[in-house]
């Protein structure tokens, strides 16, 4: 089985076990992810929820965010960590989407990676939800698992994220991650993974390797 098919079968039941790939981030507006997307960095997901949920009540706007006192706004994220670096790139990032951007998102990966705190993965995310573009979204549970079934030999995001890229159907590669993210929680968890469980164990690089060990 190549690369190219394996991806494909990967797709094709983890589509089966999660029929709905849905962003495990709470949002309503484009900016709103961008800002809850900086803020999961090194955070997880549910604790970035209950923050925002305060966050986007205090500041209802783009322009509210660009015009937030950098004190009040550091007190509001500091349960996500990094606070004063988060704060000062999510104040920078609205004021820039604003002046530049005519206050609308940017929908090229140029022009997100040009936003203060706005790296591939972020961009990627905002390029597959919001703007329904292929996309490679290569969080933790992305490199982890698609490593483990024998996709890519590379642990950088960059690199895995090309790797991705040649084997893994265009329509398919943003909701591919966002089901990678409940898969690997669920059942390929970093920490003893429930192989067992799993609906890809028979094709599965890392499973094979450790059932011949035994």
């Amino acid at each position: 089985m190549t690369k190219k098919e394996k991806a494909v079968l990967v797709c094709e039941r983890l589509k089966e076990k999660y029929p709905e790939a849905v962003c495990s981030l709470v949002y309503d507006k484009p900016y709103e992810l961008l800002i809850a997307t900086r803020l999961s960095a090194q955070c997880t997901d549910a604790r970035v929820n209950i923050v925002t949920k305060d966050l986007f009540a205090k500041y209802p706007t783009l322009q509210s965010f660009a015009d937030a006192s950098l004190t009040e706004l550091e007190e509001i994220v500091k349960p996500c960590g990094f606070y004063r670096n988060k704060a000062k790139s999510i104040k920078e990032m609205a004021a820039l989407i604003i002046s530049d951007h005519n206050s609308e998102v940017p929908d090229t990966m140029e022009k997100l990676t040009s936003l203060p705190g706005v790296g591939r993965k972020t961009a990627n995310l905002i390029l597959g939800d919001v703007y329904g573009k292929p996309a490679i979204v290569t969080d933790t549970h992305c490199i982890r698992i698609t490593g483990r079934l024998g996709l890519t030999n590379n642990t950088e995001p960059h690199k895995v994220e090309n790797d991705l890229r040649k084997i893994v159907p265009a329509a398919e590669g943003s909701d591919l991650c966002h089901r990678l993210v409940f898969f690997g929680r669920e059942i390929c968890r970093a920490r003893k993974p429930l192989c067992g469980e799993c609906c890809l164990s028979d094709i599965c690089s890392s499973c094979k390797k450790e059932a011949g060990s035994e």
